[in-house]
Formats: structure tokens, C-alpha cells, sequence
């Protein structure tokens, strides 16, 4: 049984890696799957018309973080075409390095932009839709919570900010029944982060299991998390990375 059948789901981010899990993982649990993308159409269009293969519906809508328009009017689209927003995931990000006295403002500004700023308009914009049962289901880090390496703070920092912008949602939507999480997710298998990259060994190093996680590791958590059986669950953060951080 495809436990949300009837559901509005919108996946930041849904053209790759695990917004692309996520998106069909949702979808295979009987959700209807609005996925955005930054400048991949034919990637975003591959994920809806596999979706649709299999008997899903989805549609892709262009929508770059970095413009707050963009993601208003992303999360407006959903809402217009159902008259109401489920499932909202944060997926949409970006990863760039430089060292605390190497990066610029404009640096500063691009990465909270995207990973902190448009989270935070997405989600304010789809509570106002939400009802009963709502979901939003942030992809944070495990880098997050622990910086193994230099050169990574500025990205650590905006996915540490999503952990307390998650508990204030939570705080602030438990009242309407919405639940608000966070998943870490550690080294896993993408085209950003790939196992076989020339990094994938000292990050190894740092796990008690030491393999690379899948997408779809990432995409069955959060799937359970936008569930019935996470209705109790909110405010909470989820690590997935092999022990990385144990």
C-alpha cells in the first residue's frame, strides 16, 4: 500500500543525486512530485518521465535558488495547481570551498543564499498552504555538526543555521499538526561527491562503516519522515553517514 497516495509533494533541488531519489522515492509511495531545477531541464525532465513510467505523476518547474522570486513563485505553482502543499524537502544546494581568510562576501552571500535563505522563504511560503499532517524535511549535513577539514566552514555554516531555523519550525508549526526535520546525510555516492573521487579515501577514514551511503538511503529516510508513522516526530535531526560522526 502506497502510504502517501493523494499527497502534494515539492523537491528542491529534485534533478540529481538525492533530490532525485527523494523525488521518486515519494512518488513510488504514491505522491504527486513537483521537482525544481537551477539550469538541468533534460536531468529534471529524465526524473519526471521515469516518475511517470512507472505511474506517477510529476512535473519539473525551473527555479534557482539563488532568486527569491523564483522560489516563491515555485511553491506558489504547487499550491495554485492542488489548492494546497503536503510534503515540502529542502534539497537544493551548493558546496564550494575556500579558507575563512581566502573567501569574499560574494562568496558569503551566494552560499547563504542559496542554502539557508531560499530554505527559509520555500518553507514560510508552503506553511501558509499546509494543513494538518504537513511535512518539511530539510537536507542538512553532517558537516553540520563536526568539520573534519579546512576550507569547508562557509558551507558548514549555512547547514548548521538549517538545524536551528528546523527547531523554530518546529516550534512554530507543532501547534498545526506540520512537522519540521532535518537529515544529515554523510558521504554519499553523487556526482558532487562521488565514491570513486580523489577525496573519497580520507573520507573513509572518518567512518565506522566505510562505504559510501546511496541516494536512496537518504530517500527512504525521508520518505518515513513525510509518512503517518513520523506524525509524532518533529524538531529532530537524522545522521546518515556511516558513523562518520559517531
Amino acid at each position: 500500500m502506497t502510504y502517501l497516495q493523494g499527497k502534494v509533494a515539492l523537491v528542491t533541488g529534485g534533478s540529481r543525486g538525492i533530490g532525485a531519489a527523494v523525488a521518486r522515492r515519494l512518488a513510488a509511495e504514491g505522491a504527486e512530485v513537483a521537482i525544481t531545477y537551477a539550469r538541468a531541464q533534460d536531468r529534471a525532465e529524465q526524473v519526471v518521465a521515469e516518475i511517470e513510467a512507472s505511474g506517477g505523476r510529476a512535473r519539473a518547474i525551473r527555479a534557482d535558488n539563488r532568486d527569491a522570486g523564483a522560489v516563491k513563485a515555485a511553491v506558489d505553482s504547487v499550491v495554485s495547481a492542488r489548492e494546497r502543499i503536503d510534503i515540502l524537502v529542502n534539497n537544493a544546494g551548493i558546496f564550494e570551498t575556500g579558507l575563512i581568510d581566502e573567501i569574499t562576501a560574494e562568496d558569503f552571500d551566494r552560499m547563504v543564499d542559496v542554502n539557508l535563505r531560499a530554505v527559509f522563504i520555500a518553507s514560510s511560503r508552503a506553511a501558509r498552504a499546509m494543513g494538518q499532517g504537513g511535512r518539511i524535511i530539510t537536507t542538512g549535513s553532517t558537516l553540520a555538526v563536526r568539520v573534519p577539514w579546512p576550507g569547508i566552514g562557509l558551507y558548514a555554516m549555512t547547514k548548521a543555521a538549517l538545524v536551528g531555523l528546523t527547531k523554530a519550525m518546529a516550534r512554530d508549526l507543532g501547534p498545526r499538526g506540520i512537522t519540521a526535520n532535518i537529515v544529515h546525510p554523510g558521504s554519499t555516492d553523487t556526482e558532487m561527491n562521488p565514491a570513486s573521487g580523489e577525496h573519497a579515501d580520507q573520507q573513509l577514514g572518518l567512518m565506522a562503516i566505510p562505504r559510501f551511503g546511496r541516494p536512496e538511503d537518504v530517500a527512504d529516510l525521508v520518505a518515513w519522515l513525510a509518512g503517518p508513522t513520523a506524525a509524532s516526530v518533529t524538531g529532530a535531526e537524522f545522521t546518515i553517514d556511516g558513523g562518520a560522526n559517531a
